[in-house]
């Protein structure tokens, strides 16, 4: 089984096999290293018996600066995940769901209105993933991602940005149930 602990910064050597993944976003290494300075608690790593690093979480807490406080985008505070990978090997053991629980207990105890990420429309196993822990899409991010994953073709490709609402959210004012009709474009997103 995996063990589960914060992101240490000898751990950016450890990284690669979880990265290989073509959905996955590679980083420079000073954006691992802002996460870990600002938000240790909700960077978070499972290594296997061995000591690799066989999956990773990293979020943040924000809401968008008060200046947007009347924009129909404006994001109240919350937890966004940044980036969630597990090894091909660790697939399927539920280490991406607890390394996402964890991140959710940390939003809550933050007093999150919602948990929300982006994800390639693409990806479908990941978007299952999401909805499967209760995730559903807010909004479409109209060529979010800068390259295609699938078609080399492509120039960019639409993003789905993904929620979840927390126990401050008990009204569900920041989901909706018609998110995939909501085309917005990357410059709304903050």
């Amino acid at each position: 089984m995996a063990n589960f602990r914060r992101f240490r910064p000898d751990d950016l050597n450890k990284l690669s096999k979880c990265n290989l993944d073509p959905f996955t976003e590679t980083y420079e290494l000073s954006f691992y290293l802002q996460y870990y300075a600002k938000w240790p608690s909700l960077f978070q790593v499972a290594e296997d018996q061995h000591g690799n690093i066989i999956g990773y979480i990293m979020g943040k807490l924000e809401s968008s600066p008060d200046v947007y406080r009347f924009s129909e985008h404006y994001l109240p505070w919350h937890a966004h995940i940044t980036a969630v990978t597990v090894a091909p090997e660790a697939r399927r053991l539920g280490i991406g769901k607890l390394l996402t629980e964890q991140l959710e207990v940390a939003a809550d105890a933050n007093d999150a209105w919602f948990v929300d990420l982006f994800v390639r429309v693409s990806n479908h196993k990941a978007i299952t993933f999401y909805k499967n822990m209760g995730y559903s899409v807010f909004r479409v991010v109209k060529d979010y991602y800068g390259e295609h994953s699938t078609d080399p073709t492509l120039l960019s490709e639409d993003a789905y940005d993904m929620r979840k609402p927390m126990k401050r959210d008990v009204k569900k004012e920041h989901v909706r149930e018609d998110g995939e009709k909501h085309e917005v474009d990357p410059s709304d997103v903050w």
